[in-house]
């Protein structure tokens, strides 16, 4: 009889090469983007170290703790359980990171004066990808219709019969443009996107941090049967005895 109740050596395993997998998909998946890295550096935006980091270090730790509960080597996993205790203080503190950026986020678009969108309004290439975001999202300017001063772009425009009365309010007194315009900025749908964008990454962070936790708990339950058996001399330990 082994050192490990079966069912839980059984189970442990089960749920790391589930992991080792995932692992595996992500390396996959790190190789297929590596053509467009360079692109993605380019326009400022972070290459694929991070998914390389996140795809061998998921790959690394399922394949140790398959290798802990195989051996049953109280020090393989010793060595599991800590990795998984500081893995589970890591996600936490990114959790709360993430939701401290994104209550700054937040309260610096409340914030947002008119001078900071008159700055961004200037740049031709942003006004040209602002008008078609409004004619697709059904919006009117960056944080208000104003935005765009006294000439109101046709993208503004807003029909009551396709988007409704409650979508439609009356254009800026003295501005020129379409009668009818949309009421919703198209800074809330930017913002409603990234709010979404921050939620995903605190529930991956928050839910990795709670992965760990039960990693470690388990862990920590696989080198207690491992101390109890070497201590009764080889004898097995039934589910039971914990």
């Amino acid at each position: 009889m082994g050192k490990i109740n079966g069912c839980l050596k059984c189970l442990f395993i089960f749920f790391n090469v589930f992991f080792a997998i995932i692992g595996g998909v992500l390396i996959y998946l790190a190789v297929k983007v590596m053509d467009f890295s360079t692109q993605m550096q380019a326009t400022g935006l972070p290459g694929v170290v991070w998914l390389w980091v996140l795809a061998i270090g998921t790959l690394a730790i399922s394949s140790l703790a398959i290798y802990a509960a195989c051996s049953e080597n109280h020090i393989v996993l010793k060595v599991f359980a800590g990795l998984m205790g500081f893995g589970m203080i890591v996600m936490l503190i990114f959790g709360i990171i993430v939701v401290v950026s994104r209550n700054q986020v937040k309260e610096a678009f409340h914030s947002v004066t008119s001078d900071v969108v008159k700055s961004y309004m200037e740049e031709e290439s942003l006004r040209a990808l602002l008008k078609q975001s409004q004619k697709d999202a059904k919006c009117c300017g960056m944080v208000r219709a104003e935005d765009w001063g006294s000439d109101i772009p046709p993208s503004c425009e807003c029909q009551r019969s396709n988007g409704g009365a409650a979508d439609c309010r009356s254009k800026p007194q003295g501005a020129t443009g379409p009668a009818q315009i949309y009421k919703k900025s198209c800074g809330e749908l930017f913002f409603y996107l990234v709010d979404i964008g921050f939620k995903i990454f605190m529930g991956l962070c928050f839910g990795f941090a709670l992965i760990a936790l039960m990693g470690l708990l388990v862990s920590l339950l696989m080198i207690h049967q491992v101390r109890r058996y070497d201590s009764y001399g080889g004898q097995g330990i039934a589910m039971k005895g914990f």
